[in-house]
């Protein structure tokens, strides 16, 4: 069957050549990390932290629908650069943009703790969307809907879809060992062959992919529900993504296309995200849009506005899975920039993976952003988790950046702070009004 191409609006045209394009260096960004620059001048090496919860463990925090979002969110007002991945970051239909956060698939991830992949952060992604051919019309309907709104609401670059040759039948289990959730994906090929025209024929960089699952055992999917049991979907979606990142070396990530859940008044708050809407797709096109390009040793310049592993200063994990190829990397470090490895106590799995069994010298934390604070170099902000702490001044830097910002943006506090790393819209409004108000009334 051929493969078929097209633009994603509900009422597809065929498609037209795309015009050549010299190189692909274009959307590239030329910064160690996104907060850096805007802090203004300094002379001190950005921290950068690297926040790990496997997927399809069972995490007390992390192993449902986003739950561990709030943790990122604090680790970024903490360090001025996190490194993360899909599991952490997607929260189905909701998702939170954070300026210093990258957004990396947990192969990728490995690879880059390795040191034979580097980070390049992108002002934008151009990102294809896979639609397994096994899901209903409805279902698919409902999928383009998400990509047209993406497109038209949020202005994201998503410039084509491809519905799969075959159905890539989808299973899933437990794996009987360990209890983490595990599966296979019937036609691999078919799905690697979508990849392959969207990134020939449109030039995509960055590929969302939906395939139908399975619908869950009632037993497994209320235990989930409830906040108890392990997410049996997450093993085969690690397992969708990684495929598509080793052969193409491209960011990745997966939404599972399944029918909506019978109405419960027994869901749990941690899994509620995936109770909202049709489709878990939002924060996957969310997180591609701007995740960082992947840059081989052996294909590029690693220096050139790359991030390596060499620039990570901690790595935050669970206490009980530390056996992952990246945690062990990290830990096996023989620079002189190893980084802290915490592990998270009170954050507890399905594996038994402790940091003596790998010989991983580690430390334990609960809040981890708080030993990341003591962990920064002397003369580095306090934690920003006290709501009591007082607030750094603003820099002479910032007032100049808050009035260029204001002068475009108008009151979009928001947008705004978004632009001022770890800076809160309410901290920039109460702030310009305050203190810059008046500058900017005489200036006029």
């Amino acid at each position: 069957m051929a493969l078929h191409l097209t633009r994603p609006f509900l009422r597809p045209s065929p498609p037209s050549p795309p015009p050549p394009r010299p190189t692909r260096r274009s959307s590239r960004a030329h910064c160690l990390a996104p907060s850096a620059s805007a802090r203004g001048p300094s002379f001190r090496r950005p921290y950068t932290s690297v926040l790990v919860v496997p997927t399809g463990v069972g995490a007390a925090v992390g192993g449902f629908a986003g739950d561990a979002l709030p943790v990122a969110r604090a680790l970024g007002a903490v360090a001025d650069c996190v490194i993360s991945h899909p599991n952490v970051l997607n929260a189905a239909m909701l998702y939170w943009p954070m300026p210093n956060t990258l957004y990396v698939e947990g192969y990728a991830l490995d690879r880059f703790a390795e040191g034979s992949w580097a980070l390049q952060p992108v002002h934008q992604n151009k990102v294809g969307l896979v639609l397994d051919s096994g899901i209903e019309e409805e279902l698919r309907l409902r999928h383009l809907q998400v990509a047209d709104a993406a497109r038209a609401s949020l202005g994201l670059p998503v410039v084509e879809y491809i519905v799969t040759d075959t159905p890539l039948e989808i299973k899933t289990w437990f794996d009987p060992k360990c209890g983490k959730s595990t599966g296979s994906v019937g036609n691999s090929d078919s799905l690697l062959r979508a990849v392959e025209a969207l990134v020939n024929r449109s030039d995509v960089n960055a590929v969302a992919v939906v395939a139908r699952f399975p619908d869950d055992d009632p037993e497994d999917s209320d235990c989930y529900r409830e906040g108890k049991g392990v997410d049996l979907l997450a093993g085969v979606e690690a397992i969708i993504s990684h495929l598509i990142v080793k052969k193409f070396k491209i960011p990745a990530a997966h939404a599972p296309a399944v029918l909506p859940p019978v109405l419960s008044l027994s869901v749990s708050p941690r899994s509620a995200a995936e109770e909202i809407g049709h489709t878990f797709l939002p924060c996957v096109l969310a997180g591609l849009s701007n995740a960082p390009q992947y840059v081989m040793r052996r294909n590029g310049n690693m220096d050139n506005g790359c991030i390596v592993a060499s620039d990570v200063d901690s790595v935050i994990l669970p206490k009980d899975a530390c056996g992952g190829d990246g945690t062990i990397a990290f830990a096996r470090t023989a620079t002189k920039n190893k980084p802290l490895i915490i592990t998270v106590q009170e954050n507890e799995t399905v594996l038994d993976d402790t940091p003596d069994k790998f010989n991983i010298e580690a430390v334990s934390s609960q809040p981890p952003p708080r030993l990341i604070s003591e962990h920064l170099p002397a003369g580095d902000p306090p934690s920003p988790l006290s709501r009591s702490r007082k607030r750094r001044s603003f820099s002479k830097e910032e007032d100049e950046l808050l009035l260029k910002l204001h002068a475009l943006l108008g009151n979009r506090w928001s947008l705004i702070a978004g632009r001022l790393p770890g800076r809160t819209d309410k901290e920039v409004m109460n702030h310009w009004n305050s203190k810059l108000m008046d500058t900017s009334t005489l200036a006029k």
